[in-house]
């Protein structure tokens, strides 16, 4: 079934055209992975799914329900949940006070309470590291303990998908396993759908699923991502020569 699709996508600012006539079909517990180098549009696509930054032509469908125009919030009430670049932690608050933040749009559902409760116990036994410290400022946690937190906030929402800009950003490799492993048990155990934005295809071709390279602006590749890897027409296509 699919869960989302993009319909020839297009974002600018001011005169620059960042987004050029995107269409992407993703279908439920599907993992995708969005490569391409600095520039290539890939975070301006996710922003522009998840309404945060507004379409210059095209439309965003999310099972079946038209999304484009409505508020970010309004978004991930259906399901959608980013986790941006640069993880973006409330770093005055706890560990605790984060995650809730994620909960907070559920807060006028029947039985709230008892739902968030069983919600926060499933974030804390997917990063048991978050439990430990759950009282300390989120401010305080090192770089992969604070994307394993931005990831648990998402997961409060309850979401279907889970968009990620670059997770491994600024972590160390064995960190990034940790993470990776996480998100991919997460995936299996709840059946979501990933989007997962990274500048290099290297952790797509370990994890697997789908990948699509971006490039000024607009798809250039679109398949298996171990069978893509680092193929002659990979290389070509992200680097932006023609293979002869």
């Amino acid at each position: 079934m699919t869960l989302l699709n993009l319909v020839d996508i297009s974002v600018r600012y001011g005169r620059l055209t960042a987004v050029r006539g995107v269409s992407i079909n993703l279908k439920e517990g599907e993992v995708l992975f969005i490569t391409g180098p600095n520039g290539a549009g890939k975070s301006s696509l996710l922003r522009a799914i998840a309404g945060v930054t507004p379409t210059a032509g095209g439309h965003v469908e999310f099972d079946g329900a038209q999304i484009t125009g409505r508020t970010p919030e309004d978004i991930a009430r259906l399901g959608f949940s980013m986790v941006p670049e640069g993880r973006e932690v409330f770093g005055s608050l706890t560990i605790e006070e984060n995650l809730m933040v994620g909960a907070g749009m559920h807060s006028r559902t029947p039985g709230w309470k008892g739902q968030t409760a069983a919600d926060l116990d499933s974030v804390y036994n997917t990063f048991p590291i978050l439990k430990e410290r759950r009282n300390q400022q989120a401010g305080l946690l090192s770089g992969g303990q604070q994307q394993m937190l931005v990831i648990g906030r998402a997961l409060m929402a309850r979401p279907r998908l889970i968009a990620i800009d670059e997770p491994s950003l600024g972590l160390a490799p064995n960190i990034t396993d940790q993470v990776y492993e996480r998100l991919i048990a997460l995936q299996a155990e709840r059946k979501l759908t990933l989007l997962i934005v990274e500048q290099s295809s290297t952790r797509a071709v370990m994890v697997g699923g789908r990948m699509i390279l971006m490039r000024s602006g607009q798809v250039v590749l679109d398949g298996d991502a171990r069978e893509l890897g680092n193929s002659e027409a990979m290389q070509a296509a992200y680097f932006g020569y023609e293979d002869h």
